[in-house]
């Protein structure tokens, strides 16, 4: 009986290891860091198209410390299930000049981004789906942002502006 009792013991101990970790590695990739794979045109030539691993920080954007500039992962507008990312081009009150579609056109529109929005735009203006196509997008739906490229190695580093 004590065999089991040991046995029972240890593989309780061994569990409730698993778990801990299970959970530092849930907080880690939700809250705190998490590496994501961003691949297409619309970031070009910032991000390759073939694909970059990049680092994600989920902090900044939680205190309001993201702004123009920054380039952040974020739940997308059209599709809830997917992430894009972009780069934020005007925060909440800022106007806001951009061409719709500048393979067609070049009138520019102006819009004043509302309050609880910001403006994002891929780099690629060509090949990018974006605030020009569904307007401001409400801040809440910045899921982090970029700051460290993984991969290629050719890039690897700080992840800048």
């Amino acid at each position: 009986m004590n065999a089991w009792k040991s046995i029972a013991k240890e593989a309780f101990s061994q569990t409730c290891l698993v778990a801990k970790f299970l959970g530092f590695l849930h907080l880690t990739n939700n809250y705190l860091i998490s590496p994501t794979l961003v691949y297409g045109p619309s970031m070009l030539p910032t991000l390759n198209l073939t694909g970059d691993v990049l680092l994600v920080e989920h902090v900044s954007h939680r205190f309001q410390k993201v702004g123009p500039g920054d380039v952040v992962l974020v739940r997308s507008p059209l599709d809830p299930t997917k992430m894009v990312t972009k780069r934020i081009v005007g925060m909440e009150g800022d106007q806001i000049n951009f061409l719709p579609d500048p393979s067609i056109t070049d009138i520019c529109r102006t819009i004043m981004v509302p309050k609880g929005h910001i403006w994002i735009q891929g780099d690629n203006m060509y090949a990018s789906c974006d605030s020009r196509h569904y307007g401001p997008v409400p801040y809440g739906l910045v899921q982090g942002k970029l700051f460290f490229r993984v991969w290629p190695p050719s890039s690897f580093g700080s992840f800048g502006q």
